[in-house]
C-alpha cells in the first residue's frame, strides 16, 4: 500500500524538525509494508487557489494525482502561531474542489483513503492542528483512524535551537517510539 506524505516545512533547504520526525517514522511505515513518498512542498511551485487545475500552471495537479493514487495521505507540519504551516494551508485550499464535488452530490474522489497527521513544535498547538486537519479530512472523504497522529512538542524544536539531527532522532526514539509504532500499525490496519 502507498502513502503520500505532504511535508509542509517552511525550509526549502537545511535541517527541519518536521522533516526529521518524518524520517523517524519511515522505518515504522516500512515494517508495516507501507511504501511512501515524501513531497517537500517548499520545493514545489504551488499557486494560491481553490481548484486542482488553475489558469497558471503549477505543480499541484501532479501532486494531486499522486494523492489520488495513494491509499494513505499524511500531512506533516510544524506549528506556527498555534496553526499548521502556510505551505500546508495552500494545499488544503487547493483540495477545496474535492469538497465542491461532495456538495454537488458527487462521491469524493478521495473516499476510502486513510489520513494522518505529523506535527512538530516547541509549545502548545498539536491538538488544535490535529483536530482541524481531522475535520478537514472527514469533510473531503478521508478516514481518520485511531492513533494516526504523531505530535511532538519539545523545547528542542525552538526556532533558535541548535539541536542536531542526531539529537532529534535520539529524542524521538527515546520518547516517541511507541507512538510511531502505533501510528504505522493503525494506518496499515485501516488501509487494509
Amino acid at each position: 500500500m502507498k502513502a503520500i506524505i505532504l511535508l509542509a516545512t517552511l525550509k526549502k533547504n537545511g535541517r527541519s524538525n518536521t522533516e526529521t520526525l518524518v524520517e523517524f517514522l519511515e522505518p515504522y511505515l516500512k515494517k508495516q509494508n507501507i511504501e511512501y513518498e515524501v513531497i517537500k512542498l517548499a520545493k514545489h511551485h504551488i499557486v494560491p487557489g481553490t481548484y486542482i487545475h488553475m489558469e497558471t500552471k503549477d505543480d499541484w495537479p501532479e501532486i494531486y494525482e499522486k494523492i489520488a493514487n495513494a491509499k494513505i495521505l499524511l500531512f506533516a507540519t510544524p506549528i506556527w502561531w498555534n496553526n499548521h504551516s502556510s505551505e500546508l494551508q495552500r494545499c488544503i485550499e487547493r483540495l477545496d474542489e474535492v469538497y465542491d464535488k461532495i456538495l454537488a452530490g458527487e462521491k469524493s474522489p478521495l473516499d476510502g483513503k486513510i489520513g494522518g497527521v505529523i506535527v512538530t513544535g516547541d509549545s502548545d498547538g498539536v491538538e488544535h492542528i490535529t483536530g482541524n486537519i481531522a475535520n478537514f479530512f472527514c469533510s473531503i472523504g478521508v478516514t481518520v483512524a485511531p492513533y494516526t497522529s504523531l505530535g511532538v512538542i519539545w523545547d528542542g524544536h525552538a526556532k533558535d535551537s541548535k539541536k542536531t539531527k542526531k539529537q532529534l532522532l535520539d529524542y524521538y526514539k527515546r520518547t516517541y517510539a511507541k507512538d510511531a509504532k502505533a501510528m504505522a500499525e493503525s494506518l496499515s490496519k485501516a488501509a487494509k
